[in-house]
């Protein structure tokens, strides 16, 4: 009989996951608060979507630490799909319609002003959700109906 530890969430690149995720959050509203007092009426549009971007790298970060617990590794797959639409939404239409996007938001071009990190992250919390779910969706899914 061998006894396995458990597989820690919270470690290797999970950790990172959830450092990169805090540094966006921090970078988001950071930016966002400054865009929203100092010239607001300059282009609304885009700092009303830098501070959304800031509430989901927020949200997404606290659900990530807490996605073992019940419910929250649900909160977590709704933060990160919301943010990967976000990134692609705004990506595109920043494009396309440049004029809505009279300054840079955090989703612009695809993150362009944030390294592109916007649009890789989601991916990357994607796969980090599906390859660590938490003991009890695990076990719900291999349970037969």
């Amino acid at each position: 009989m061998s006894i396995t530890a458990p597989r820690t969430r919270m470690a290797g690149i999970g950790r990172v996951l959830v450092i990169i995720y805090a540094v966006m959050a921090l970078a988001a509203t950071g930016r966002s608060f400054v865009q929203i007092v100092r010239k607001f009426d300059e282009a609304p549009l885009a700092y009303t979507l830098s501070a959304i971007a800031a509430g989901v790298y927020i949200l997404a970060t606290l659900a990530l630490v807490l996605a073992g617990r019940r419910g929250w590794y649900t909160v977590a797959w709704v933060a990160i799909v919301f943010e990967l639409i976000g990134v692609i939404v705004v990506g595109v239409l920043s494009l396309a319609v440049p004029e809505l996007f009279q300054h840079d938001s955090v989703w612009s071009v695809f993150g362009r002003g944030y390294l592109f990190i916007p649009l890789v992250l989601p991916i990357f919390g994607i796969w980090w959700l599906r390859t660590h779910r938490p003991v009890e969706a695990r076990h719900a899914a291999e349970v037969p109906a």
